[in-house]
């Protein structure tokens, strides 16, 4: 497993939270997610061999935010 931490841009509120949240943990090979408002992060372990960053950017902006550098 890997640890990746996604900045994010478009937080406003818990429902921001929620729907990132959930759409991180639909991605196959994702293990734990943890969104963080106050940080405007992302946190996502996840199985390499399953998935990647890029999927994971996806899921981010499929949830209306994006991923910033």
């Amino acid at each position: 497993m890997e640890t990746v931490e996604l900045k994010l841009e478009g937080l406003h509120c818990d429902g921001c939270v929620q729907s990132v949240r959930r759409m991180l943990a639909a991605v196959a090979g994702v293990d734990a997610v943890d969104v963080s408002l106050a940080e405007a992060r992302a946190r996502v372990r996840y199985d390499p061999a399953r998935t990647g960053l890029a999927e994971l950017r996806r899921a981010v902006e499929r949830a209306g935010f994006r991923v910033v550098a």
